[in-house]
């Protein structure tokens, strides 16, 4: 090789080695995931969030924007525990991108990071929606959040190395804002009287604060409730203090007749923060949960 050859060939391998890693193409199935995500990875991370917090996790469709997105992701965060099986499957066969296949590296779920609460449920569809694996919107509890922060930053540092430092430090800087959190979401719960949930969807937040879960408009896990039921939920509870929960996607009117009933306030909340949320954000949704529970009286 000439000497003209020879210097042409190290400028183009000088800056080959000078240009930028690859930034990690993430998708996530839901805001709280994608919460995740940008609290490990930064706010330039490259998401995809593939739904928001007014779509029922249970019941969307993959879409070809989704089948889209999938295609070309290095890693997919799901919440897991089956809570996507009705399109999430199907979505990434679709896309025909062996990188993200479960039990590869570029597929993580969240519920395997942790243990879940109502495991053990038959799995019989005559007993309603249920999750044999476990009860799966584990979302509404930070300090497993905070669990799974870590893992994630693991897993993204095993596909991008050089980013793991970053990767470890914004998992770090979460689950350290969770700690800093936990005293005061304590003592605004000390004491709080109890919820009726539409679903048995927010029951991570209660059990992790020791707030009572009064009942669930829902008997029958995805199956509407009677007028005979709803009647005896409200006798049960009449006499007592506390706030009936149901997300904007649920019926209204259930909980607005229980409520009603029991001279209860109603709060329309979210499982999910915002589709753009950052870890910020995330905790902030969960200060909303907390302040609905927190304000339902006391008698």
């Amino acid at each position: 090789m000439n000497r003209s050859l020879m210097i042409r060939a190290g400028v183009l391998l000088a800056a080959l080695v000078a240009l930028p890693a690859q930034a990690l193409e993430v998708v996530a199935t839901s805001p709280s995931m994608g919460a995740l995500v940008r609290a490990v990875g930064g706010a330039d991370t490259a998401l995809t969030v593939l739904s928001g917090p007014e779509r029922d996790l249970h019941r969307l469709q993959a879409r070809p924007s989704m089948i889209g997105a999938l295609r070309r992701a290095d890693l997919v965060v799901a919440v897991g525990a089956e809570l996507e099986i009705g399109w999430l499957p199907l979505a990434i066969a679709s896309a025909a991108n062996p990188a993200i296949r479960p039990e590869t590296p570029g597929y993580f779920e969240a519920a395997a990071q942790v243990a879940l609460l109502d495991v053990g449920t038959p799995a019989d569809r005559a007993l309603g929606d249920v999750h044999p694996l476990g009860n799966p919107h584990l979302n509404l509890d930070p300090l497993r959040m905070a669990t799974v922060a870590r893992a994630l930053a693991e897993r993204m540092a095993g596909l991008d190395p050089a980013g793991g430092p970053g990767y470890r430090a914004g998992a770090a800087r979460f689950a350290a804002a969770v700690e800093r959190r936990l005293p005061a979401w304590s003592a605004r719960l000390d004491g709080a009287p109890g919820a009726v949930l539409h679903h048995r969807d927010g029951v991570y937040l209660l059990d992790r604060f020791g707030v009572p879960l009064l009942g669930t408009i829902e008997p029958v896990p995805g199956v509407p409730p009677s007028g005979r039921q709803l009647s005896a939920l409200t006798e049960r509870l009449r006499g007592r203090a506390g706030v009936v929960i149901h997300t904007p996607y649920q019926p209204a009117r259930p909980a607005e007749r229980v409520a009603a009933a029991l001279d209860w306030p109603v709060a329309v909340l979210a499982l999910e923060p915002a589709r753009e949320a950052d870890g910020a954000a995330y905790l902030a949704h969960i200060d909303r949960w907390v302040e609905a529970l927190a304000g339902a009286g006391r008698r």
